[in-house]
């Protein structure tokens, strides 16, 4: 084993924490097979100046419930790790954004969504680029969304301040969750299924997947995603200088939800880069915590 990887089978929440399965048997549009979940170490490229963990294929996707530390706000909001819908960034864009939500008296659901091909992305497997419909994240989120609001008394959640966050990828999945609420796109299985899969403010934090990368229009947006006035209410953050997902991603979304009424703030830092979660590095960009909490302030959601 060398120091770039160092590798593990299956992922587990810290003691005291959870995985609640968010289906019942086998995912829909899927087929049963062997669980061959890994959990990778990756110390090449530090973040923060500590290596991170990804998970990779996951096929029994999973939520954990991080309740809240001191006061309880009853607030809520789901997590969604980046990793280009291939591979999940479990604690730097997952724990470790729970570990500060709940720091703030809210609660976190964790979702272990499916990968590879969650949703639209470049697959190393085939060196291609797909975009699967349904898409199995969107499912997963779905799911998810429905059995919080199932569990809302018993997990202590006002079922009105339910949110969304996500990062590069799972940026993408807050936009789509955002949008793409109003009928499950799958076969509904039981009471969660009844609940409402509208977030009630979503943040989206460097996301990828929303810009039309052949559109000769930097701001094109992606078809498949269609804004209304009943988008929530949104948070997003990119850095110029980004180079894995363009800050057009941001700005065209921006723009349409901004052409449809829908209440955004939106951040734009001359310099970050990508993936760099909730750690400090030297830009101000990875301030943005103090930012989402006065923005979740002045929409009343804490």
């Amino acid at each position: 084993m060398n120091s770039t990887y160092a590798q593990t089978t299956r992922w587990e929440p810290s003691p005291g924490h959870k995985q609640i399965p968010l289906w019942p048997s086998t995912p829909p549009g899927t087929k049963p097979k062997p669980d061959s979940e890994t959990v990778t170490l990756y110390t090449k490229k530090p973040v923060g100046g500590r290596p991170w963990s990804y998970i990779s294929n996951v096929s029994r996707p999973t939520l954990t419930v991080y309740p809240p530390k001191g006061e309880n706000t009853g607030a809520a909001i789901m997590v969604f790790p980046g990793g280009g819908y291939q591979i999940l960034a479990i604690d730097l864009e997952g724990t470790e954004i729970c570990d500060w939500l709940t720091s703030k008296g809210i609660t976190c659901v964790l979702l272990k969504y499916r990968v590879p091909r969650g949703g639209p992305s470049h697959q190393d497997d085939c060196d291609c680029r797909i975009n699967p419909k349904p898409a199995p994240a969107v499912q997963d989120a779905q799911r998810a969304m429905g059995i919080i609001r199932l569990h809302a008394a018993e997990w202590k959640i006002n079922p009105n301040k339910v949110g969304v966050i996500g990062f590069s990828a799972g940026g993408h999945l807050v936009a789509a969750i955002s949008n793409d609420w109003r009928k499950r796109l799958y076969t509904p299985i039981d009471a969660a299924d009844r609940q409402d899969a509208r977030p009630d403010f979503a943040i989206s934090l460097y996301p990828g997947h929303l810009w039309e990368y052949e559109a000769k229009d930097p701001l094109g947006f992606n078809p498949d995603l269609h804004v209304t006035a009943k988008t929530p209410p949104t948070f997003m953050l990119h850095a110029q200088n980004d180079s894995v997902d363009n800050p057009n991603h941001t700005l065209s979304y921006y723009a349409q939800l901004r052409r449809a009424g829908v209440p955004v703030e939106l951040h734009i830092f001359a310099e970050g880069g990508h993936a760099f979660g909730l750690r400090r590095t030297k830009y101000p960009i990875t301030e943005w915590p103090a930012l989402v909490e006065k923005w979740m302030r002045t929409i009343g959601v804490i």
